[in-house]
């Protein structure tokens, strides 16, 4: 007998559906089924069935007598027992104990690792159901609230298998079941999120943005807005399949299967530490190994496996900062350059909130300390990370794997494996002494195996005695210095070279520069490096050295002139990359005199930005190695690349040594160090950096240098308070500007006078100033500047009440900066937008504006934009009567400005601050900020401080007393 209640109550005997007679009936019979091979007394069924009819109980023994006959022939029994009848029977007939017992075993056999059991036992258990848990009965006649339901544990368990299907990669079953569940409950987050990510992994983008859409719609029927892990699963979707950084692997990897199981237990376990630490000495293939448990561990984190090389022990190479690390982890997550903060908190937590909800492995490779990996570590308990180190890591961060060399049997199964059998049969004893006089270091048995590999001729005996030959190189060495001197003298050269390399690695030309030879010799060259294993290949024509030979490497004596060829191949590539990256900021750039044969030439934007950023770590590590002239032309020239993409700490960082001693270098790097300090809020600092640029500029009697020298002081002193010195410096550096033809800076002066002409309420000034600057960006195609110019113009429009005629120059500036993926002027323009509309009176309107505004500016660290989004939408909020809102705005500008110095928006919080605190009726609160407003814009200079007084003056309550 076969009773089924996951649907339908039916019951079924040789195939035959069993008839259960009336409602009554089959009521007193779920009673039994829930209470099987449990007695249940008369009366407890009468109370349940017949609530408040104890009379009723005459009936039970006439239902019970028909449910025997109907189950007479199977090995179905209701028996009268001293306390009551029971239903005795095997509980793997009745479906929802056969469920509840398929869900236990799955959980066991999941304890057990036994993914593959775990799913049969689920799909069983799932494909149970026909329906709702007993549809066509009332729950209040068989029991009510005390029926457990098991409807929600259906329901999990649909995601759970559908999860397990992901990890397992069978999409496609995920994929269909979860189609099927959607469509019953919409609304289900979790639900979605398994549809998109099974979408997903089948290449279906566009079905996984509709199943977004979906989602998005029912939940906001709710009144609810998709989650985290549903938005960035969005963003995956619409950017493609995030792929893994790590390396490929050769196959066959050879031990290690006790370390590989306890990185993979710690990677399943529940413990907080999600990391595993390997650390042991040089050579002893950590990384290897990392590289071979992420490989392993793929099906379990399916959104994404990072690789971060965070060069702590890197011969000749700065350690990787924390800042630089999860920049290159954002970027391997999809995120625009343009679209990651400056600074390392903002990244920390951008990082983090791209992770919620992913199922992501991160190996963090080359560690220097457990300080240089914390913030890397994901704090999601789905993700997991594998740090490699030669240090030991601390017991709070993570498991620790502790790697010794291999052992013997283990390092002469390798060796075999990378020779193959046939050369080494039948000599296992000098198998086992060739790998002890490696050390038994998975790197230096692959280079022996290589050098035996490569020489066909030799006998195991003649690779022996190459490796007794080493003299010095006795400990751990060996193979390495064998295998070098088995290297001809050009050979020999470039195995010297890259030890000194200055950057994690290099590409072919790069390496052609360093050599001294023509691409054809060099890719030969290095080919036969990476045959005898000592280059390893990263990416196609893409060349590094592993740590531990690279420190053998640079033992040797280097060729003189090498580097500097190095150097001067990326100075000229650079230079010629910036130039077509970003024409508009040639007149600004240092003219770059030396020379390299093999520097690269670029036509396109794109081609030029590309190179850029594919050689960025290299080209800062080239920062750091050179001498100072050509330092200071490295850092000059990729100030832009950090500059658009408001990175402005990170460039910081790695120019901070640079300090040039001619006024021409001085001069160049001052004046960039000023702006990324403006930019970052630090604008007593910029003033300064500028004041001792202008020097410099003077001393060389250069007019463009000089002119850029005093915007770069007039804007500073402008955010500080200082507005006619602002002017002044803006129209000194305009005369400049005229006098050498330099278009692009005039109408950058002229755009910056038309904005403070604007804070001083002189608006006609400003508009024609503005109007000027547009027409010269316009003439000179220079996008980036026209975007500003057309804010500008805009906003002076808005003060003289044409707000129909200012919104278009503000659509404009947004369509622009949208083209060049500047956020920071697409932010200010859709901000002026909201401004108009609240002039306007159309709140709505302008609400959606500032919502717009914020979310392209979220990330950014440009203070003066933030504090300007902050003050404009308190603004709105005080306009449209929402004073609690506008007050904490007011407030919270306050604090930016004190913070920053800024007394512009110091003036502009305290007169809000003042106002809103009026109108909510708290005068005494508003006194302070009355009289706060009115000194700031004095000491400014402005026109608002009579309009502060003049408003003060006519008023009766508190607010009016001095």
């Amino acid at each position: 007998m076969e009773f089924r209640m996951l649907g339908p109550l039916e019951a079924w005997h040789d195939h035959t559906a069993v008839p259960l007679g009336d409602q009554q009936q089959r009521f007193i019979l779920v009673v039994l089924l829930l209470n099987a091979n449990k007695p249940v007394s008369p009366e407890r069924i009468t109370e349940i069935v017949w609530q408040g009819n104890p009379e009723r109980r005459t009936l039970v023994r006439g239902y019970i007598n028909k449910l025997r006959k109907s189950f007479d022939g199977s090995d179905a029994e209701i028996e009268r027992t001293p306390t009551g009848y029971m239903l005795r029977i095997d509980e793997d007939a009745i479906d929802v104990l056969r469920f509840d017992r398929l869900r236990s075993e799955a959980a066991l056999a999941l304890q057990d690792n036994d993914q593959r059991r775990a799913i049969d036992l689920l799909r069983e258990a799932v494909a149970l159901w026909r329906g709702d848990f007993l549809e066509d009965i009332d729950i209040d006649r068989v029991g009510g609230a005390d029926v457990i339901l098991p409807d929600e544990t259906y329901l999990d368990m649909l995601g759970d298998l559908a999860e397990l299907e992901l990890l397992s990669g069978d999409h496609r079953s995920a994929r269909d079941r979860m189609r099927r569940a959607v469509r019953t409950s919409p609304e289900n987050q979790k639900y979605a999120e398994l549809l998109m990510r099974a979408l997903i992994a089948g290449s279906d983008r566009v079905g996984a943005i509709r199943a977004f859409d979906v989602a998005s719609k029912s939940l906001g029927d709710l009144g609810l807005e998709p989650g985290t892990v549903l938005r960035n699963l969005a963003e995956r979707a619409r950017r493609g399949e995030p792929g893994s950084s790590l390396p490929s692997r050769p196959g066959g990897f050879t031990g290690r299967a006790e370390e590989l199981a306890t990185i993979a237990a710690a990677a399943s376990g529940s413990d907080e530490r999600r990391a595993v630490w390997i650390s042991g000495p040089p050579g002893v293939g950590k990384t290897g190994l990392a590289v071979e448990a992420a490989h392993q561990l793929r099906h379990r984190f399916p959104d994404g496996q990072l690789l971060v090389r965070l060069n702590g022990f890197t011969p000749g190479v700065t350690p990787l900062s924390v800042s630089e690390a999860l920049t290159q982890l954002l970027t391997e997550l999809g995120v625009p350059a343009e679209q990651i903060p400056d600074t390392v908190g903002r990244k920390a937590t951008l990082y983090q909130t791209h992770l919620y909800g992913t199922k992501t492995l991160v190996v963090l490779d080359n560690a220097v300390s457990p300080e240089q990996i914390r913030p890397l570590l994901p704090e999601n308990r789905d993700c997991f990370a594998v740090i490699t180190s030669r240090r030991m890591g601390e017991p709070d961060i993570s498991e620790h794997v502790r790697l010794a060399p291999m052992p013997a049997e283990d390092a002469s199964a390798l060796f075999q494996r990378l020779t193959g059998s046939s050369r080494v049969r039948g000599r296992s004893a000098d198998v086992a002494g060739l790998v002890a006089r490696c050390g038994y270091l998975p790197v230096s048995i692959t280079v022996a195996a290589a050098m035996l590999r490569k020489h066909d001729r030799w006998s195991l005996d003649y690779l022996l005695g190459q490796l007794d030959e080493s003299g010095a190189w006795q400990e751990n060495g060996a193979a390495i210095h064998a295998s070098y001197r088995q290297l001809d003298a050009h050979q020999q050269q470039v195995f010297r070279l890259f030890g000194r390399l200055p950057g994690p690695d290099v590409d072919l030309r790069g390496a052609a520069a360093l050599i001294g030879r023509d691409i054809a010799a060099t890719r030969v060259l290095l080919h036969d490096l990476h045959e005898v294993c000592l280059l390893e290949e990263v990416a196609p024509e893409r060349y590094q050295m592993l740590d531990s030979i690279k420190e053998f490497a640079a033992l040797e004596p280097a060729t003189e002139g090498a580097l500097e060829r190095l150097l001067d191949f990326y100075l000229v590539t650079l230079a010629d990359a910036v130039d077509v990256a970003y024409p508009f900021d040639r007149t600004a750039l240092p003219a770059v005199e030396r020379e390299s044969p093999l520097a690269l030439r670029f036509e396109h934007e794109e081609a030029a930005l590309s190179w850029i950023t594919a050689e960025r770590d290299n080209l800062m590590a080239a920062i750091r190695r050179a001498d100072t002239d050509r330092a200071w032309q490295l850092a000059s020239l990729i100030w832009r690349y950090f500059n658009t993409a408001n990175r402005f700490d990170d460039w910081i960082d790695a120019v901070g040594s640079v300090r040039p001693e001619d006024d021409h270098g001085r001069a160049h790097v001052l004046l960039r160090l000023s702006t990324a300090n403006d930019r970052l809020g630090r604008h007593a600092e910029a003033l300064d950096l500028a004041e001792q640029a202008l020097v410099s500029w003077t001393r060389l009697g250069d007019d463009p240098g000089e002119a850029a020298a005093l915007c770069a002081i007039a804007v500073p002193a402008m955010q500080l308070g200082a507005h006619d010195q602002a002017v002044g410096h803006f129209e000194a550096a305009l005369a400049k500007y005229e006098r050498c033809g330099d278009l692009r800076g005039q109408g950058h002066a002229l755009s910056a006078l038309g904005y403070i002409h604007e804070q001083h309420g002189r608006y006609e000034a400003a508009v024609r100033q503005n109007e000027a600057a547009v027409v010269i960006m316009r003439r000179i195609g220079h996008r980036q500047g026209l975007a500003h110019a057309l804010n500008n113009l805009g906003a002076n429009l808005q003060n003289l009440g044409s707000l129909d005629d200012a919104i278009p120059h503000h659509l404009e500036a947004h369509e622009i900066a949208v083209e060049i993926d500047d956020r920071c002027v697409a932010a200010y323009a859709l901000s002026n937008i909201a401004d108009a509309h609240r002039l306007a009176g159309r709140f709505p309107e302008a609400l959606h504006h500032h919502d717009l505004a914020e979310k392209t500016a979220a990330g950014l660290t440009d203070v003066e934009l933030q504090a300007s989004l902050v003050r404009d939408r308190a603004a709105t909020e005080e306009d449209r009567g929402n004073l609690g809102a506008a007050l904490r705005l007011y407030k919270s500008l306050l604090g930016v400005a004190t913070d920053t110095g800024n007394r512009r928006q110091e003036s502009r919080g305290q007169f809000g601050a003042a106002r809103t605190l009026h109108a909510m009726g708290r005068h005494a609160e508003a006194a302070a900020h009355w009289d706060a407003a009115e000194t700031v814009y004095r000491e400014l200079g402005q026109p608002e401080a009579e309009e502060v007084r003049r408003k003060r003056a006519a008023l009766t309550c508190a607010c009016g007393q001095r």
